[in-house]
């Protein structure tokens, strides 16, 4: 019933948010006098405070309608190109100038683990300008009939691979942190099949390929509970009226409240700045504030089924790097991987996949020729800098491009590629 009561509670507490709401604007009027007053900021900013604390954070946009293509502004198109019932495929469409290059092909796989797919919009931001962008744009489970069955991390891999399909030769894949196994899961069985739609490069970003190597405290946890402690304490089901009424899923809330309770101290004073950013009138700061919180706080509920899968087969059997990973009834065999190159990538202060825990893959991909794996590590980034910030559009989105470039099917023949293992340095 926790869910139920959750909802109840959010329901209770939508007239309170309204009137917060109400007040706000209110004390904020540039008609009431005391709007220019530090008193009436304190008052707007206490209610504004209260009404985003207490508020569900719908589904952000990309907002990414003009990118710069050989140092000319082009129209962006976000449009939709493949469908299924627990995920869209979306296409960012340039309308570039004729005689454009279009840059490699690259599909995004975003994370299902939580946040929407627009918690990548500065990977894509930073990709945009030079390639040819699709991303995984994964539904929320409370939003899924039960009528359209269950969706678990088998069912994950058969997306990744349809989608492939979908798109056809000479595309590369990139996955951003947990869908670093499926994604790698879907290349060897592609392989295993000798499919002509397997990607020409994949690149692998803070993923939790091996989990036993430096392990996190997220790690840690999955490494101190049974499966049956997961099932019994984070899973539950969909309320009504929702869509996805008595579907079984992890709850996004939930979710939310692990990964706050992480950093709790620096989410409040994170609000306490807020605040104060409010009253001092200082209009930047506090714009940051919501852009950054305005994502954070927007999460999705995860099937139980997928979300139970991987953590039983990632953090606690660790079936992929043992190779002892099934997809249905067939093993992923990583060794068949012979013809897709392999990018790695990690931050060196990651603490939700710790360091060696991605170049992993590099060790399980054991006939990948060498001049056709790449591995680096970015000194002075946590996880999400390892795919947005300053750091990643200035060293690492480059080396996604060039690699892609490198080793597309339409490249010409190289010199072998260095092996880069921290912060540029080649060995």
């Amino acid at each position: 019933m926790f869910y139920q009561l959750y909802e109840l509670n959010h329901a209770f507490m939508a007239p309170f948010r309204a009137t917060a709401d109400a007040m706000n604007l209110a004390w904020r009027n540039p008609l009431n006098p005391w709007s220019h007053t530090a008193l009436g900021r304190s008052f707007s900013a206490g209610f504004e405070v209260f009404e985003r604390v207490t508020r569900r954070y719908g589904k952000p946009a990309f907002g990414l309608p003009r990118t710069i293509v050989e140092g000319e502004s082009v129209a962006v198109e976000e449009e939709i190109v493949w469908r299924k019932p627990f995920c869209d495929l979306i296409h960012f469409k340039r309308h570039l100038p004729a005689g454009a290059d279009k840059g490699p092909r690259i599909l995004i796989v975003a994370p299902m683990s939580g946040h929407y797919a627009t918690l990548l919009r500065g990977t894509v931001e930073a990709l945009l300008p030079s390639a040819d962008l699709y991303i995984t744009d994964w539904i929320d489970a409370r939003m899924v009939p039960v009528t359209e069955g269950d969706f678990d991390l088998d069912d994950y891999i058969d997306y990744v691979i349809d989608i492939l399909h979908h798109l056809g030769p000479d595309t590369h894949v990139v996955a951003v942190c947990q869908p670093s196994v499926p994604v790698l899961a879907a290349v060897a069985v592609m392989e295993g099949d000798q499919d002509s739609c397997a990607p020409s490069s994949m690149t692998l970003m803070g993923g939790p390929i091996d989990t036993r190597i430096n392990p996190t405290a997220v790690n840690q946890l999955a490494q101190d509970k049974p499966l049956s402690w997961f099932r019994d304490n984070v899973i539950m089901q969909v309320p009504w009226p929702q869509p996805g009424f008595m579907r079984n899923v992890y709850p996004g809330f939930l979710q939310l409240s692990g990964f706050m309770s992480m950093n709790l101290d620096r989410h409040m004073i994170a609000h306490k700045d807020f605040y104060m950013h409010l009253v001092k009138n200082d209009g930047d700061s506090a714009e940051k504030h919501r852009d950054f919180y305005d994502e954070y706080l927007a999460v999705m509920d995860l099937t139980a089924e997928f979300y139970l899968q991987t953590v039983d087969t990632v953090f606690i059997k660790h079936s992929l790097p043992k190779g002892e990973m099934m997809h249905r009834t067939k093993r992923v065999d990583t060794a068949a991987i012979r013809n897709v190159a392999l990018l790695t990538v990690e931050g060196e202060n990651d603490d939700i996949s710790g360091v060696g825990q991605t170049k992993a893959a590099q060790t399980i991909c054991t006939n990948i020729p060498d001049h056709m794996r790449l591995h680096y590590m970015q000194p002075d980034v946590g996880h999400y800098g390892v795919f947005n910030g300053s750091r990643f559009r200035r060293e690492i989105a480059p080396r996604i491009i060039q690699f892609a470039r490198t080793h597309g099917k339409k490249a010409k023949a190289t010199t072998p590629v260095k092996r880069v293992i921290k912060g540029g340095k080649s060995l």
